[in-house]
């Protein structure tokens, strides 16, 4: 269950900085820019924390060869839904909800893969130490 709750929130947290409808961070800017400046910048910042909490955590758990090595998996198991006609890449709405559904993937394996070794391998990382 855990780690379902952190790729929903990589998922939101992507599905909210952009998407192909009208309700994301980056429409809302290019609407509202002049009129809503500080709750934007605001806005703004709490997305940066988010990406930068789930871009470290992701670096350090599995670092940039394991973020490629999902991606390629993803990307794989998207070729194969195409080939099997389970998907079509025609409709760009679409194809960005894939994009953000891959992107989420990374993110929330990278922010749980720490969880996951030490407890498949018993070993904890240096920065799991507990006082």
């Amino acid at each position: 269950m855990g780690f379902i709750i952190r790729w929903l929130i990589a998922f939101v947290l992507i599905a909210l900085t952009y998407n192909p409808t009208p309700w994301n961070f980056s429409a809302w800017v290019g609407r509202s820019w002049p009129e809503q400046m500080p709750i934007i910048v605001l806005s703004g910042l709490v997305l940066l924390v988010g990406y930068i909490i789930y871009l470290r955590a992701t670096l350090r758990s599995i670092g940039p060869f394991g973020m490629a090595l999902v991606v390629a998996i993803v990307a794989a198991l998207i070729w194969v839904l195409v080939d099997f006609g389970l998907v079509r890449l025609d409709n760009p709405g679409i194809n960005t909800w894939i994009g953000i559904v891959a992107l989420s993937l990374v993110l929330g394996i990278g922010l749980s893969w720490s969880i996951v070794r030490r407890r498949v391998s018993g070993q904890a990382d240096v920065d799991d130490v507990e006082d």
